[in-house]
């Protein structure tokens, strides 16, 4: 397999103020762009060939990647001038593919930390010859997810939507995110309007009598789509819980980038990465979280499992857990922000503005 389609057309609404200003796949995680550890793992299971789709803030991609050669790979972009879902991005850039009709093609979400071995889903896809092979991975609760019931052989009996009740918990598969389709289906999808793999080309394949083949492969699985995951799967990435070859460093406790500057008496730990040209002062404690580039956080500072944005300032002994920090933002001495709090980027937060406990 040589070729691969990466969907990175989404807005990502649920991660902003991330968002704001980058999409979804460009967001830092582990010190570089999230796209950068899937580009990498594509090439280490031998494609050599990827077309990213692209819709939202799509100029940025381009600039960062080029063609792709100090990846070992070749880079096409194509455009929505309007989303088009799953499917419709997947049709939208057939035209870019080299393969012949019966070829896999990879296909996968540009939001999703895996540790999915991706050659073992293109060995399933040619050894069973089916028309598309998917990931599926195991969920405790399999209440938020659709469902993906298959046979004792894989294969693929039902897409069902999120159930409703205990009834309806049929399977604890979900739909993980990678697929792998024969050329030729690509074909079949409608151009020109929105299409969802999920809800319509999924279905209508098995009602017309389509072999679609599922792997369950439980290793690592992270959806990044809220910022919770996404300072999470950061952090794993750090610690080396979940696998990428793009890690601009060695896996630990922490990743410090260069140029970055860190207090010899600041501790950080879980898995804490501090980007290029930011700074950690004295005192300050981070625990499993994500400092962006040129971001400063001041002395006695403490942060836990949130993200800093780009050129943020945490004040001086104000303590954050859980909360994402927006490029250009400034908190004050003294606050304290909890679990779920987003601050938008270039807000300004006053010295003891925000407290959940007494300022005594």
């Amino acid at each position: 397999m040589t070729e691969a389609i990466l969907l990175v057309g989404g807005k990502g609404t649920r991660l902003r103020p991330l968002t704001v200003h980058t999409p979804k796949p460009m967001v830092r995680a582990a010190g570089v762009p999230f796209l950068t550890h899937q580009l990498a793992r594509a090439r280490a299971a031998g494609v050599d060939h990827i077309v990213l789709a692209t819709s939202y803030l799509a100029e940025v991609f381009e600039p960062h990647f080029g063609d792709g050669s100090s990846l070992g790979l070749h880079i096409e972009y194509v455009t929505e001038d309007e989303p088009l879902g799953t499917g419709g991005a997947i049709r939208n850039v057939a035209s870019r593919l080299h393969s012949g009709p019966d070829d896999p093609v990879l296909i996968f979400n540009g939001d999703i930390l895996t540790g999915l071995d991706i050659r073992a889903l293109v060995h399933t896809h040619e050894t069973t010859g089916a028309d598309v092979s998917l990931h599926l991975t195991k969920v405790t609760d399999p209440r938020a997810y659709g469902l993906v019931p298959t046979d004792e052989t894989g294969r693929v009996l039902a897409f069902l939507e999120k159930p409703q009740t205990p009834e309806e918990i049929v399977t604890d598969q979900i739909n993980a995110g990678a697929y792998v389709f024969r050329r030729s289906i690509i074909d079949t999808i409608p151009a020109g309007r929105p299409v969802s793999v999920e809800r319509e080309t999924f279905p209508d394949l098995l009602a017309a009598g389509a072999h679609l083949q599922g792997l369950v492969d439980s290793t690592y699985w992270l959806d990044l789509g809220t910022p919770a995951a996404f300072v999470r799967g950061s952090a794993d990435l750090v610690l080396g819980r979940a696998p990428s070859p793009a890690i601009p460093g060695r896996c630990g406790d922490r990743l410090v980038l260069p140029t970055a500057r860190v207090a010899a008496d600041a501790k950080l730990t879980g898995g804490t990465v501090v980007g290029e040209g930011a700074f950690v002062a004295e005192g300050a404690r981070v625990f499993g979280s994500a400092i962006l580039p040129g971001a400063v956080i001041e002395p006695g500072a403490v942060i836990t499992d949130s993200l800093i944005g780009t050129r943020a300032v945490v004040g001086e002994r104000s303590v954050l857990t859980g909360t994402v920090i927006g490029d250009g933002a400034i908190i004050g001495a003294d606050n304290e922000l909890r679990d779920g709090m987003r601050v938008w980027c270039d807000a300004r937060i006053p010295a003891g503005a925000v407290r959940f406990s007494s300022d005594q």
